[in-house]
């Protein structure tokens, strides 16, 4: 395992460096499957549109069924299939980089395989991870994932409409994080109604023009 890490962290300070030369801004979104990223995605690409050249590598198990959500933006997607595997790692990424344009792009995100764990151990030469949570998932998220939560440079809660019908606990949410990060940004979103969206894609462009 160390080995497959050591060579893992090699390719991604070479796409961390290449980011870099191409003042691209490289975003890696992790999350449990049915978070909601995809519709992220799409809320975030309506409010980039014509201020931001924008890209995407969609990596899931199998399909293309994300990556054809995200086609009527008529932006660059580079589509990932794992064949089983529960991460992307900075191989399969150096590899989708080669069929971008990376001067005329000024940010890429990076949809990762559904899951909090396998993520976390692989560095992709982001710019930054992303975390997304969803109210559907329960509260206790943070307590019994931790790591994401650590390392990520924000939180969007996301199906905020949907705390009415669950048992999702704001306070105890709140109170786990900051035992974890106290720091962390937390955006309260829902992504299908797009409550939210607007305050999280502020602070978004401010990391794309300070990356």
């Amino acid at each position: 395992m160390k080995n497959i890490l050591d060579r893992n962290q090699n390719k991604a300070g070479e796409i961390r460096e290449l980011m870099r030369e191409n003042k691209v801004c490289m975003i890696n979104l992790i999350s449990s499957p049915g978070a909601g990223k995809t519709t992220l995605l799409e809320r975030l690409c309506e409010k980039l549109a014509g201020r931001y050249r924008t890209g995407v590598i969609e990596g899931d198990v199998t399909t293309d069924r994300d990556a054809r959500r995200l086609q009527r933006f008529n932006i660059p997607i580079v589509v990932i299939n794992t064949g089983g595997g529960c991460h992307l790692d900075s191989h399969s990424i150096s590899k989708a980089l080669t069929h971008f344009d990376l001067k005329n792009l000024d940010i890429l995100f990076v949809e990762n395989v559904g899951n909090l764990i396998c993520p976390t151990s692989f560095d992709l030469g982001e710019s930054f991870r992303l975390a997304v949570v969803s109210t559907t998932e329960g509260d206790d998220k943070p307590a019994k994932y931790p790591m994401i939560f650590r390392q990520a440079k924000a939180l969007v809660l996301n199906k905020t409409d949907l705390i009415p019908y669950t048992n999702f606990n704001i306070e105890s949410f709140r109170n786990d994080l900051k035992k974890l990060n106290a720091s962390l940004p937390l955006f309260k979103v829902s992504a299908t109604k797009g409550d939210g969206i607007n305050e999280f894609a502020r602070w978004l462009e401010e990391q794309i023009i300070n990356s």
